[in-house]
């Protein structure tokens, strides 16, 4: 049969986005951060301890576009950029449905997701003002890697807290992180004042990506030639990955798409803000109604299930309150394969879309989502991360509505990352020892 045009599009190199969308600029009114100490709105000046100042100025800004540096952007296509929407016509067929299923393929970064995207502007930025080493966290791996092989563009060391849980479960990541170069403690750990004191209460805790900020926030306090690099939940780091949703739009231009369903899993909500915040945007200005889904996991309900109010970014308080929708500071999920999705809360940019109904949520078991991930990987031959599963679940339920409905509509996807050092998960899914996931 003769493949349709829109099987796969694709952009020239000289294409990637010059500019990050902020969808700052058209959401609305804000509530600020808070200061820890005070309960006042937060000021620059009380972000210094952990971030170089073009982070922050970043952080508060509400420009539209804000450029993006050339050594960035010419970096951003040694990670496969622009990344092709490709259509998955045989999940289509296997399904049944009417509709149609796009994705993007953040799969294929050599890093293996979308997290380089941002840890190549926060590496340049900070190598700009001299800091000579970045701290961070990483749940699964994906970002922990990201930084790690970035740093070495500009001669930065690196050093990377790894959930516990995480850290047992996935010994290559950790490989793959000290191939980069980059230190790596399971976290909670002992090389802080805040880690020993979690593993004297809970001695055998899988840890969360919440104890592990709060690590490597510490770290970065106590010098000032050390920053923290975040990768996710921050306005700076939804600003870096919106390069994602930027491309999508262009490549739907070409394609001839008018999506109706835009759908990308959320865990801190980097991946769903990069997708989808460029559309959103034009939602705001009435240009479109396509519908945006963020597919979490039942370990990490928060947009299901959390509150929204004011809340602390970490575990052990060290960052400034957020509005956000969450589960509580101290939440500890479930250990689940999804370690990118095992946060308290959702982005303040995220949560401030879905308090304003511009956005919707689902919340999925692991189970279901690996059982996706696995008709994915027969259908259209590519293995999605645990993380990416979500998105896949909530794609093909959207597209069975649509056979249900008998209605001919466009979906389109993130995906993620890969799932190739994921294979222990796909492993125990298999043979039917995978538990569930739910709270």
């Amino acid at each position: 049969m003769a493949l349709p045009k829109d099987i796969r599009i694709d952009l020239p190199y000289d294409e990637v986005p010059k500019k990050w969308y902020n969808l700052a600029a058209d959401i609305g009114h804000l509530e600020p951060p808070l200061n820890p100490g005070t309960r006042k709105p937060a000021k620059p000046e009380d972000f210094e301890a952990i971030f170089c100042k073009e982070i922050i100025r970043q952080e508060g800004s509400t420009e539209r576009y804000i450029n993006i540096p050339e050594e960035v952007r010419d970096n951003l296509v040694f990670l496969n950029r622009p990344a092709p929407l490709q259509r998955a016509i045989r999940l289509e067929k296997y399904l049944k449905t009417p509709a149609k299923i796009y994705f993007k393929r953040e799969d294929m970064s050599p890093l293996g997701s979308h997290k380089g995207n941002t840890a190549l502007a926060q590496a340049y930025f900070n190598a700009e003002e001299g800091v000579h080493t970045l701290t961070t966290e990483t749940g699964a791996g994906q970002w922990g890697t990201a930084l790690a092989m970035v740093s070495n563009l500009f001669d930065i060391d690196c050093t990377v807290f790894m959930v516990r849980g995480s850290y047992d479960q996935k010994p290559m990541r950790k490989t793959i992180m000290q191939t980069y170069g980059a230190t790596v403690y399971a976290s909670p750990s002992p090389q802080t004042e805040f880690g020993r004191k979690v593993l004297k209460e809970h001695p055998e805790t899988t840890g969360s990506l919440g104890i592990a900020i709060s690590e490597a926030c510490e770290v970065a306090a106590k010098d000032p030639n050390i920053s923290y690099s975040l990768g996710s939940v921050l306005n700076h780091v939804m600003l870096h990955q919106t390069v994602i949703g930027t491309e999508t739009i262009e490549q739907m231009k070409i394609g001839e798409i008018e999506p109706d369903y835009m759908i990308a899993c959320a865990g801190g909500g980097s991946n769903f803000g990069g997708f989808a915040f460029p559309l959103l945007g034009e939602k705001i200005k009435g240009k479109t109604d396509c519908t945006f889904i963020a597919a979490e996991s039942k370990a990490a309900p928060s947009l299901t299930a959390g509150e929204f109010k004011y809340d602390f970014g970490d575990t052990a308080g060290f960052t400034p309150l957020m509005m956000m929708y969450t589960l509580g500071q101290e939440f500890i999920p479930k250990g689940i394969h999804a370690g990118g999705l095992r946060y308290h809360g959702m982005a303040p940019l995220v949560s401030a879309a879905m308090d304003k109904k511009l956005i919707t949520a689902r919340a999925y078991e692991q189970l279901e989502t690996f059982e996706a991930g696995v008709a994915f990987a027969r259908t259209e031959g590519l293995v999605p991360a645990p993380e990416s599963c979500h998105a896949v679940k909530a794609a093909i339920d959207v597209a069975l509505e649509c056979k249900e409905a008998k209605e001919e509509k466009n979906i389109v996807f993130c995906m993620s990352g890969h799932g190739m050092l994921d294979l222990y998960g796909y492993g125990q899914y298999l043979d039917g020892t995978m538990k569930s996931s739910s709270m």
